[in-house]
């Protein structure tokens, strides 16, 4: 068994964490279906990204917060042999924040009261980080119930992951900071209300009838549910530091992208998270760093305008003189391709350091959009430890 199938099947949830651009959201779907290649299990694979990339890259054309199964003939359409199953969700804040509020609500009326509070939805949507809270919300519930083996997410880049990491303490925080009590206080001082009065009059006439007071309503409401938050919030910090749980860094080897990895897993290692593994996307062959092939580049550069050139034209029925001078740019450019090639291995060993397991992958012909790629990309995976 391949390193990264036992990672897969030593834990119950992998968060895979990147910056944009590096492949990271097909990773997260691709790992989905190596483990249900190795395991018979339910596999989740959860996006918590808006653009709605891991539907294109299954193939489905959208899904949202309920999960919702791959069925098995669409695996076998595509040549992919699973022995478990495929889900797939993506966070609805919206859907999120009503769960949110009927869990936590100590009884219905205040439940009912929020729910029908005018800026409930403006509030709740434009929330400091309220959509990183509730996919912490949302892996703790999947986690939970214990419907899936294994889930997967597939993070927002990584400044914004690491602020998924940390909202579970922000919303501690929230109920303990001033802002909670300066807009609830009307509500527990006599004496301030008098006072604040025409300073609330004054607001209404520029912001609107009651929009101070609809707001001091709403969170004096939220206040009530404090208890139940911040027992979650706890709940879930301490799934990110459970053995069970663990990060999967996704990175390509240029320089921005290997930086911000290494970057994130020093974060998570200082978080006392878990590191599961690194994974390496479009990598350059080591062998392009080798003497042999600058020597085979010096020979396809004497021989680019002679009797290869011609056999080369023959062979794909081309022009022999595009065909020459393509064998030329080719040979001749070859010492940039070979010092990518190994600043890349150099990369790899600063990666190596800071994860117990390298994968690395290569660069593939053209773009991953259905599940034949990703059964490729799954073999891939388990092939680059």
């Amino acid at each position: 068994m391949a390193e990264i199938d036992n990672l897969l099947a030593s834990r119950e949830m992998i968060l895979v964490a990147g910056s944009g651009g590096v492949g990271k959201t097909t990773i997260a779907a691709a790992l989905g279906i190596a483990a249900a290649e190795r395991q018979k299990s339910r596999v989740l694979v959860m996006t918590v990204d808006p653009a709605k990339r891991l539907a294109t890259a299954l193939g489905l054309e959208e899904f949202g917060n309920t999960p919702v199964r791959i069925d098995a003939s669409e695996f076998a359409e595509a040549g992919v042999k699973v022995r478990g199953e495929v889900w797939v969700a993506m966070l609805d804040t919206k859907a999120g924040w009503d769960e949110l509020i009927t869990r936590h609500a100590p009884d219905a009326a205040t439940r009912d009261a929020v729910l029908a509070n005018p800026l409930y939805e403006n509030i709740t949507r434009r929330f400091v980080h309220s959509h990183e809270y509730l996919v912490m919300e949302q892996l703790h519930d999947l986690h939970a119930t214990g419907a899936f083996d294994l889930v997967i997410v597939d993070t927002p880049p990584s400044r914004n992951a690491l602020s998924i990491l940390d909202a579970p303490n922000r919303m501690i925080e929230f109920f303990g900071s001033r802002l909670l009590r300066w807009l609830t206080v009307p509500y527990r001082s006599r004496l301030f209300t008098v006072a604040s009065k025409p300073f609330y009059q004054v607001a209404d006439r520029i912001l609107g009838s009651r929009f101070l007071q609809d707001i001091a309503d709403f969170f004096v409401l939220f206040q009530a549910m404090e208890s139940g938050f911040v027992r979650r919030a706890k709940e879930v910090e301490g799934l990110l530091v459970d053995p069970r749980t663990a990060f999967v860094v996704v990175t390509t080897l240029e320089t921005a992208p290997s930086y911000e990895a290494r970057f994130l897993a020093r974060a998570l290692i200082d978080r006392g998270m878990s590191i599961g593994a690194m994974i390496a996307n479009r990598v350059l062959p080591d062998e392009l760093a080798g003497t042999e092939a600058a020597d085979s580049a010096a020979v396809l550069l004497e021989q680019s305008d002679g009797p290869l050139a011609t056999d080369v034209a023959d062979a794909l029925d081309a022009p022999r003189k595009q065909v020459s001078a393509v064998l030329h740019q080719i040979a001749s450019r070859f010492d940039d391709v070979a010092l990518v090639a190994a600043r890349e291995s150099d990369r790899r060993a600063e990666l190596g350091d800071l994860a117990p397991l390298l994968v690395t992958v290569p660069w593939l012909p053209g773009d991953i959009h259905d599940l034949a790629g990703l059964g490729e990309l799954a073999g891939h995976l388990r092939a680059g430890g």
